[in-house]
């Protein structure tokens, strides 16, 4: 079995699993209590917070620990939009191709009297500096853009848009559940007052994240019940979890660099190999993105056939992000770069990791090839697109 979906989760890191497994049997104190089970929880609670914030580029007191990417986001939104209504200001900039965790937080605040702008994306995926700075008003409160795009790989020129929103002093929310234990990321020198993660993106375990909060932007809680995460976060904190996404982000880190040219160099022989499809384009900019993701349409195919078909080829992908694969729209990821329904219903996501191996890579090339081919001969649509009836929106 290929596993190249692993921008939907990630297998976990032996030293992810060790230091889960070590606090369930040394740490497994309520760290709340006062007594010494509990304060040897609380030392391993702390211990994993320092060395997160190590690898951030930020302190301590300013990392929160979350069930995930999602409720980050969440909280994250919400605080800033709660601030800004407090001066009585409530509009919000976002982009068209959010994750649906920021897309779908923002349209209840809309319901609320905030009022939304969502950047146009760029063919490429990305949306730049000035449009941001552009959009900026005086009742401007928040501007959240996505680290990296969860489906099509971009990576968003965040250094960039820190600094717009630290000018005009409006705070600036990235979602770097896709970024974290992939690319670098220096908090305090890229202007970011609140970042979201998620382990399970960087082979820790599922269920748990954190939400970074600069200090002086004050969090409101989602969860409501007791004084845990310094008041912000109600609920007896998942230590042993916490332990395991410290143990991975560590790993990630300190392997970034070695990880970033074995996997950059994997991916550019996927894209290069796919490219020789006919009538199949990559999604997105082929410079910045992620180094494992590959995210690709073809011409007359159904996605969901073609991942089915991978499948018995041994071959795990997707069609796009994991969050909505249940849903029958085409992704709105794709919409938003300017692909047509047609096309955007045959793409395929390809994320490979530093446990892909080149061979695996040759697989994937010639199994794609194969399944792609094998889809068009049946399909009636792909015939009037050869014989003329219809016209490609792809280059050969």
């Amino acid at each position: 079995m290929i596993y190249a979906d692993n921008a939907a989760t990630t297998k976990m890191s032996q030293s992810a699993v060790d230091a889960v497994l070590r606090c369930m049997k040394e740490n497994w104190g309520n760290p709340s209590s006062l007594y010494e089970h509990g304060q040897k929880a609380r030392e391993a609670l702390e211990d994993a917070r320092e060395r997160m914030a190590a690898c951030l580029g930020c302190t301590p007191r300013e990392l929160y620990f979350t069930s995930g990417g999602s409720e980050a986001d969440n909280q994250a939104i919400r605080s800033a939009a709660s601030l800004g209504a407090r001066k009585g200001k409530k509009h919000i900039i976002s982009t068209a191709f959010e994750h649906h965790a920021v897309l779908h937080t923002l349209e209840r605040l809309k319901k609320e009297g905030f009022e939304i702008t969502l950047l146009d994306v760029h063919s490429d995926g990305i949306v730049t500096p000035e449009q941001v700075a552009d959009a900026i008003r005086e009742d401007t409160c928040l501007v959240t853009v996505m680290y990296a795009n969860n489906e099509i790989g971009t990576v968003e020129p965040i250094s960039e848009i820190g600094a717009v929103c630290r000018e005009k002093g409006v705070l600036f929310h990235t979602d770097a559940v896709q970024a974290a234990g992939h690319l670098p990321i220096s908090i305090r020198d890229q202007n970011i007052d609140l970042l979201s993660l998620s382990a399970h993106k960087f082979h820790g375990p599922k269920g748990i994240g954190a939400l970074f909060a600069r200090k002086g932007v004050l969090l409101e809680p989602l969860i409501n019940g007791g004084a845990q995460e310094r008041g912000k976060r109600a609920g007896t904190e998942n230590v042993p979890a916490i332990a395991g996404m410290a143990a991975a982000l560590e790993d990630a880190c300190r392997s970034l660099d070695e990880n970033r040219i074995r996997v950059s160099a994997m991916r550019d022989r996927l894209i290069e190999g796919l490219d020789r499809i006919p009538y199949g384009e990559l999604n997105g900019s082929r410079d910045s993105r992620l180094p494992g993701n590959v995210n690709f349409c073809f011409e007359g195919i159904e996605g969901e056939s073609l991942l089915l078909l991978l499948d018995d080829k041994g071959i795990c992908a997707s069609s796009g992000s994991a969050c909505t694969s249940g849903s029958l729209d085409p992704s709105h990821v794709l919409l938003a770069i300017g692909r047509p329904h047609e096309v955007a219903h045959g793409s395929l996501r390809l994320s490979i990791s530093e446990e892909t191996t080149p061979e695996e890579v040759e697989t994937i090339i010639r199994a794609v090839g194969e399944t792609v081919t094998y889809l068009r001969n049946m399909s009636p649509f792909w015939r009037d697109l050869m014989s003329g009836k219809r016209r490609h929106v792809l280059k050969a």
